[in-house]
């Protein structure tokens, strides 16, 4: 395992004092553990960046789409137990 220095104001060295201890980690691991955590939001949020990207790349190439108020009329429908028919996509006028 490598080594990294990393230098820490100390009001937020403090911080993270406090909050390892109320987590019962210790400050290393909970370092540890929030740079993970840090690193797993940002691959999340690199994958969903790249399926809306291509998704919308889709209704660009396609031209067709769904209304965001028969979309919304399928969602209440369904939230309300009712077994609406899903909302086909279709080229829009502009």
């Amino acid at each position: 395992m490598s080594t990294t220095t990393i230098r820490l104001p100390e009001e937020l060295k403090k911080r993270v004092r406090l909050a390892a201890a109320r987590s019962g980690a210790t400050t290393h691991g909970f370092i540890l553990q929030a740079i993970a955590e840090k690193t797993e939001q940002e691959a999340l949020r690199q994958d969903f960046t790249e399926t809306a990207n291509q998704r919308y790349a889709s209704i660009v190439a396609s031209g067709e789409t769904i209304p965001w108020s028969e979309v919304r009329r399928y969602l209440e429908q369904s939230m309300e137990g009712k077994r609406p028919s899903r909302p086909a996509a279709r080229k829009l006028a502009p």
